[in-house]
């Protein structure tokens, strides 16, 4: 019998040891993703906006035609600052998740004729689409987009566009129907764009949402964290004649 009782107080300290380590541990699962998400939703990009100011022109007396509508005519191409990417969402075990990824490495030819945007076409390279996980881009870049198959991505659009509101000052909201190609697959989307022209410039920031599975592309699923089926792309461009 006296042998019972060292047994019975070693049980009595590893209860007492393991309780504490078992709340610790049921605390982590389920704060910790909270914790993380808070994190990562805090290095998320803020969604691309126009931040130019277009000043108000005056129509011309004779004409009624703002002077501005032909210094927007011409051929315009992306500058340094510009940049593309996309937005998805993830869920971490219950946790929501935004994650954003960017990329400099855009070229982009808009041309109006005008009071008419008839062209655009922009291409991104997709290898370099960067988050704050080099984990994350290393998925995407081999196993989702398998860049080294389909380096770019590229949109072109299909019907000209009424862009007058441009030539009257202030941040213009337009929509480009076009074709978007990302992993090789082809699909019609619509951009919404703002847009603004001041000073021999013009910035445009544009969305739109995609479906990943329209791409031929798997979002990760891995478990403890699944991609959300859709997602949205993104891009703002600084344009200067060229």
């Amino acid at each position: 019998m006296s042998e019972s009782h060292p047994n019975r107080r070693r049980s009595r300290t590893t209860l007492l040891i393991g309780l504490p380590l078992l709340v610790v541990l049921l605390l982590a699962a389920i704060i910790g993703p909270r914790i993380y998400a808070a994190s990562e939703n805090s290095n998320a990009e803020a969604a691309p906006a126009v931040s130019l100011a277009s000043p108000t022109v005056a129509p011309d007396a004779a004409t009624g035609t703002p002077a501005s509508v032909e210094a927007l005519s011409g051929r315009w191409t992306a500058q340094p600052g510009s940049y593309a990417g996309y937005r998805v969402d993830e869920v971490l075990n219950g946790a929501d998740v935004t994650v954003t990824g960017r990329t400099e490495q855009v070229t982009a030819e808009v041309q109006v004729d005008r009071t008419q945007l008839t062209s655009a076409r922009i291409t991104v390279d997709m290898a370099s689409i960067s988050t704050d996980s080099s984990r994350r881009d290393n998925y995407f870049r081999s196993t989702a987009l398998q860049t080294d198959r389909f380096p770019q991505a590229t949109f072109a659009s299909t019907t000209p566009v009424d862009v007058a509101a441009m030539t009257s000052g202030g941040t213009s909201r337009v929509q480009v129907p076009g074709e978007l190609t990302i992993h090789g697959v082809t699909r019609p989307v619509t951009l919404e764009l703002q847009a603004a022209h001041a000073d021999g410039r013009v910035q445009v920031a544009g969305t739109a949402p995609i479906t990943f599975a329209d791409f031929g592309v798997t979002p990760p699923d891995l478990g403890f964290v699944k991609v959300e089926p859709t997602g949205q792309i993104e891009f703002s461009l600084q344009l200067a004649r060229g």
